[in-house]
């Protein structure tokens, strides 16, 4: 079958835009494939910074025809419908019409026989709409056509189109497409510099080949392992080691159709300055990777850049360019940390009290006296020393107004420590100012250090009560504040620090920091802000292995508002499941539970409170029920010694005794006292699985 090849040739597009642009590409054309009915065998996108590509394999040359039936007017309906009737079926009289008999009568039924298109002229109008509407989050016109009210919209002026379709034993087909004065053909270039001369190209395989031959890598991929592996091999060679960035290798493959990875050098001296502020001064302003000792994990002199050109010298004169850039750049930092060391942090806070964090929670200063009162609180909490707890807590955010961070806002705490250190300020001072943003992200490491939990903590509580208080949440995908990653971040501190936080309460303690007193304990917003925060519980477990449900069925046991309780019984409850006494058990509560619902919605009542013992007829009753009390009081210990494991063992033990209660005992039976009070057993065993979660709560 015919394959697709598509290029959109234009000057260079931005690297952050790039994986993004491809990925749309794909979908939109493939999906308006599909729905034209030419289901494909596979296709791939393709992007550079020049250019944007898609290659479609097994596309059919034809759209199937259809044929379908229209159901008109019933007959004998007036004439008016009968004639629209026609209109809209292409008929030009009713005889053409079959009559079709239904439960209201005979209707009117028209076949309808649609042939199926040639697919190159489908392809055509397809692309043309995918260009002229595509979501390029900025785009601009250029020259003489940017004055046309229908004018193209591009993320950047486009030159030339390829767009051919054929089978792959046959000249391929030009596909009929004009798109802003641009028509389609089978002509691209290479290479701006190192092989700008014009190429025709028939399908996807040799395109590629002769951009290889032209110094381009189509595959961004591609372009990615080479930057990756070279850079490696470069740094090995003098004994040093490349440090990974993910982010800035894909950013880089982004700018380049052609990698030369090339060294250079910068003075020993700016290595007196902060190893991050380095980094960050080479990696945001050029882009370049930085190097360090493979014996010792120091910071060296050395870079690692990408060129995008085969320069005759062997890029000495590139190389000699980005060193005096980051010569110049590492200088002016170099300036701005000397310059913050001579302000102390302290003395920078009261500027704070102009600076409005929020317009409803007030300034930077009201927050940190915030974060610091909360800290004093949850200190003894997490066993940290409250006074260094609280003097982390009104340092934290001081590095906020240094000129190191102000030009990368991205080091925030992590100058705060420096500054700490160098102020003569205690270790663990120091380490929770860099330490109390995080966890920042789910591969972020957790602070262990009891004064940075503390503050940690009591930052990202203040945040999250606040913006509860006044409902200001987070809607759809908007998340101006990070409150989602606060969130997640409360939940990490306190999981992996194996720390008891009864979250109601500490919302309370939380709003306290606002309004000087606890309001917020048990209303709506504590119960909303607490669904919030077992939501991204529940994401970050299932992230984990662990099933929803089992989040579900222990959180809706009254008070359960500890994280760290929650996900020990998660994990008790997952286990027991796994066993065959608790897929037994599980599956004979539901029983139960369904039994019990249907006879209360026959009878419009409830079947709780306790039976009577004297109406056991059965020895099956009465040791279910004995059961029942046996395991309550064990299970009831077990958890009230938060040993999770010993209750499902205690609700093990039940299974036996229900598997024998429904093999034996008829609950509905004509004696009306027999009948609720075998009822009211089954709820007892509803009642005793509650002790260690809601198992209506679970799937299966």
């Amino acid at each position: 079958m015919p394959d697709l090849l598509l290029e959109l040739f234009s000057e260079e597009i931005p690297a952050r835009m790039q994986t993004r642009a491809a990925d749309d590409l794909r979908k939109a054309v493939t999906d308006r494939l599909v729905d034209a009915g030419l289901a494909y065998d596979g296709a791939r996108a393709f992007v550079t910074p020049r250019r944007l590509a898609l290659a479609v394999q097994g596309v059919p040359a034809r759209q199937p025809d259809i044929r379908e039936e229209k159901k008109g007017p019933r007959v004998g309906a007036p004439d008016s419908a009968i004639a629209g009737f026609l209109k809209a079926a292409g008929l030009k009289s009713i005889g053409e019409a079959k009559v079709q008999p239904d439960k209201k009568g005979d209707f009117y039924v028209a076949t309808i026989e649609k042939p199926g298109r040639a697919a190159i002229d489908v392809i055509g109008e397809i692309l043309a709409e995918v260009i002229e509407t595509f979501p390029w989050p900025k785009s601009m016109r250029w020259g003489e056509q940017s004055k046309d009210a229908g004018a193209l919209n591009w993320v950047r002026p486009l030159h030339s189109m390829i767009a051919t379709f054929g089978p792959e034993t046959e000249e391929p087909d030009i596909v009929p497409l004009s798109v802003g004065g641009i028509a389609a053909g089978n002509e691209t270039r290479g290479h701006r510099f190192l092989s700008p001369a014009p190429f025709t190209v028939r399908r996807l395989t040799d395109y590629t080949q002769k951009l290889d031959k032209a110094k381009v890598v189509l595959d961004a991929q591609r372009r990615r392992d080479i930057i990756h592996t070279e850079a490696r091999q470069l740094a090995f060679a003098q004994g040093l080691e490349l440090i990974e960035d993910d982010d800035l290798l894909a950013e880089v493959a982004g700018l380049v159709e052609w990698p030369v990875v090339l060294m250079g050098s910068f003075a020993e001296q700016f290595l007196r300055i902060p190893e991050e502020v380095i980094r960050a001064t080479i990696r945001n302003n050029q882009k370049c990777f930085v190097l360090r000792d493979a014996a010792h994990a120091k910071l060296v002199n050395k870079f690692i850049l990408v060129s995008n050109i085969e320069a005759a010298d062997g890029g000495k004169a590139i190389v000699a360019g980005n060193e005096r850039v980051i010569r110049a750049r590492l200088s002016d930092a170099k300036f701005f940390y000397e310059t913050d060391l001579k302000t102390r942090l302290e003395d920078r806070l009261p500027k704070f009290k102009d600076i409005v964090f929020h317009e409803k929670l007030g300034s930077q200063w009201d927050r940190i006296e915030r974060i610091e009162r909360l800290v004093g609180e949850l200190a003894p909490l997490v066993d940290a020393n409250v006074e260094k707890a609280k003097r982390a807590a009104r340092l934290c955010k001081a590095d906020l107004l240094t000129e190191v961070v102000g030009e990368f806002p991205e080091l925030q705490g992590t100058m705060g420590r420096y500054y700490a250190e160098e102020q003569g300020e205690d270790e663990a001072v120091a380490h929770a100012i860099e330490d109390h943003y995080k966890p920042k992200g789910p591969d972020d490491l957790v602070p262990s250090d009891p004064v940075s939990i503390a503050v940690a903590l009591a930052d990202k509580l203040v945040l999250l009560t606040g913006f509860w208080f006044h409902n200001e949440k987070p809607k759809g995908s908007g998340d101006p504040f990070a409150l989602r990653r606060a969130a997640l971040g409360v939940i990490r501190l306190v999981v992996q620090n194996q720390i008891k936080l009864p979250l109601r309460d500490w919302f309370g303690k939380g709003l306290s920091a606002y309004l000087g007193a606890e309001i917020f304990g048990d209303d709506a917003r504590a119960r909303d802000l607490l669904s919030f925060v077992v939501d991204r519980l529940k994401v970050q477990l299932r992230e984990q292995g662990a099933r929803h449900d089992l989040v579900d069925a222990v959180f809706a046991l009254e008070g359960q508002d500890d994280l760290l309780l929650i996900v020990r019984r998660v994990e008790a409850l997952g286990k027991f499941l796994d066993t065959e006494d608790g897929k037994n058990l599980l599956a004979g509560t539901k029983r139960a539970a369904n039994i019990i619902r249907i006879e209360e919605k026959k009878d419009g009542r409830q079947y709780t409170g306790a039976p009577d013992a004297t109406l056991y007829r059965q020895d099956e009753e009465k040791a279910l029920a004995k059961a029942i009390d046996a395991a309550k009081s064990e299970a009831a210990r077990a958890v009230g010694n938060e040993n999770f494991e010993a209750a499902m063992r205690a609700m093990a033990k039940l299974r036996p005794h229900v598997d024998a209660f429904f093999d034996k005992v008829t609950v509905n039976v004509e004696d009306k006292a027999l009948r609720e009070n075998r009822l009211k057993l089954l709820n007892e065993i509803r009642a005793a699985t509650r002790a260690v979660a809601d198992f209506s709560k679970i799937e299966g």
